[in-house]
């Protein structure tokens, strides 16, 4: 499972619309390890809109944590939302963040193309 849902606001899911706040609140406190990355990555976005963070989770449960959060659409798209930017993704942790301003620039593109992919392996990482 990939988030703790509590008993209310899985009720008010089933109600009706969840605001992001709340949401964000549950993804904060499910996936703790990945909140701290993607924070971190983004607070790290300099003034050429761009961070990253290759460095391996120290255990499977916290790689687990970024592969839900980065794998769901809706996780995703509430980090990028908060955080204000765009996030990027390759192999099994290194996760990129962009300032929505830079998509469009060959930085982006090169990091989102099959070469980027490819130029990322390495043979310690292929397992991951």
């Amino acid at each position: 499972m990939s988030l703790d849902v509590s008993p209310e606001l899985l009720a008010a899911a089933e109600a009706g619309e969840v605001d992001d706040a709340a949401f964000l609140s549950c993804v904060r406190d499910s996936l703790p390890y990945a909140w701290r990355t993607v924070g971190a990555v983004a607070g790290r976005v300099g003034a050429d809109g761009f961070a990253d963070d290759a460095t391996p989770p120290p255990t499977e449960a916290e790689r687990g944590q970024l592969l839900r959060a980065l794998a769901s659409t809706s996780i995703r798209g509430a980090l990028e939302r908060h955080f204000g930017v765009v996030l990027a993704f390759q192999n099994c942790h290194r996760v990129a963040a962009f300032t929505p301003s830079v998509v469009d620039s060959d930085r982006y593109r090169a990091f989102v193309s099959p070469r980027g992919q490819l130029l990322n392996q390495s043979p310690e990482l292929r397992d991951c």
